[in-house]
């Protein structure tokens, strides 16, 4: 049925129906009504902006709120990702909407009301729970971050943040600690591993240690304060922190514990690498790793006071500290960190640098609660050599040009 305006004039007395309803590019938006009663927001077009704002009486209140029209974020898809927008973030917690995507057989629809998780095995009570059984157990929330084990790029200069390492998105997850799952079912003091299998086309697959889960794992049913999205696993999904993507499973719908691994497609064919002629499984923590957003490509600076940010994080726990070269990493300084500092977590870092117009190059480096540094490429290649594609948390450099661009430094 077509939409119908509600009172056209009190929301902009000299705009027509035609002109709020159309046109492509768009930088403002009105509220309209369905016939069924609902409010939704409708785009204006740019040419119908008011001259002065305090003029016209703004958009009323609708049931959805939508993104300014002047601000185009976007993630950057592909047949099996998308990435986020890391350069455009002010803060530490990623926009749902904007939160990295990775999937093996595309998002399927599941009805939250026949969904269910089973967990067997070597338990003393097999148990099936629906969503609404998980729902009553103490719930927990926790900040974090997600990190896909394939999150690299480089090989040229017009790569922005976003494509170079936008495999990353940090959100307030909320749900029920698998511990207290566990002590439900009775693990038996056998089970070391356990497989955890998604609902999707793929039935993706992966082996846990029990030890996780007892630690800081979380059956997630909840993200930034609403229902998960589809795409990061709605109705339910297994949440590790600190640990490669991949292990937390999206549309989570069976656990079986085991006293062995169980060696499937994704941890045997896929997620392992050679490493100098051996294999290289299992690694499933998140190394250190930043990045400097701004600037970044493909942004340009004016000579003066620029603040130089970025993000930074460890799997292994806290950031301790980032250091920010602006001679190509003859020399570093200690960079200041956005409070609140937290485990396994995305902190946004901060360096104010006087740009007088030189070319040079600049970049950071991350040191966790470990002691582990954050290494060069060419560490990386000397440790495990250039077969790898998992892992690579490699320092990120941005060449500044005299005229102000900003360019991606490629590794060979």
């Amino acid at each position: 049925m077509k939409n119908k305006l509600i009172e056209i004039g009190q929301i902009a007395p000299k705009f027509s129906r035609r002109k709020l309803l159309g046109g492509a590019a768009t930088a403002a938006v009105a509220i309209v009504q369905t016939a069924q009663g609902k409010n939704l927001q409708q785009a204006i077009t740019v040419g119908d902006l008011p001259d002065d704002p305090t003029k016209v009486v703004g958009t009323l209140a609708g049931e959805v709120g939508t993104r300014s029209s002047f601000e185009k974020l976007v993630k950057k898809p592909s047949d099996i990702s998308s990435r986020s927008p890391l350069q455009d973030f002010y803060g530490m917690i990623t926009p749902s909407d904007l939160h990295f995507e990775r999937h093996h057989a595309g998002v399927p629809t599941i009805d939250p009301n026949k969904h269910e998780l089973l967990i067997h095995g070597l338990v003393e009570k097999p148990l099936v729970f629906k969503l609404s059984d998980l729902k009553r157990f103490p719930s927990v929330s926790r900040i974090a971050f997600l990190e896909c084990s394939g999150n690299y790029r480089t090989g040229k200069e017009t790569l922005s943040p976003q494509e170079i390492c936008g495999l990353t998105s940090q959100s307030e997850w909320t749900g029920v600690k698998l511990s207290t799952l566990f002590r439900e079912v009775g693990v038996k003091p056998n089970a070391s591993w356990f497989l955890a299998e998604g609902g999707d086309a793929a039935v993706m697959t992966r082996s846990i240690p029990v030890k996780k889960g007892w630690d800081d794992a979380i059956i997630a049913y909840a993200q930034n304060g609403e229902a998960l999205r589809p795409e990061q696993g709605y109705p339910v999904r297994l949440f590790l922190p600190g640990w490669e993507g991949n292990t937390s499973v999206k549309w989570l719908r069976r656990l079986e514990l085991s006293d062995a691994p169980f060696m499937t497609r994704e941890e045997t064919s896929k997620y392992t690498e050679s490493v100098n002629g051996k294999i290289r499984q299992f690694s499933f923590d998140i190394d250190a790793r930043s990045i400097i957003t701004y600037p970044s490509y493909p942004q340009r600076i004016e000579k003066g006071w620029v603040e130089i940010r970025g993000l930074a994080w460890s799997g292994r726990g806290k950031v301790v500290q980032v250091e920010v070269s602006t001679n190509a990493g003859k020399s570093w300084q200690l960079a200041r960190l956005q409070e609140p500092i937290l485990d396994k977590a995305h902190v946004q870092f901060r360096y104010l640098w006087e740009w007088k117009g030189e070319s040079t190059e600049i970049m950071s480096r991350v040191t966790d609660e470990t002691g582990y540094v954050q290494p060069t490429y060419q560490q990386l290649i000397a440790a495990r050599g250039a077969d790898g594609g998992y892992h690579f948390n490699a320092i990120a450099s941005w060449q500044i040009k005299p005229d102000g661009a900003v360019l991606h430094k490629p590794e060979k």
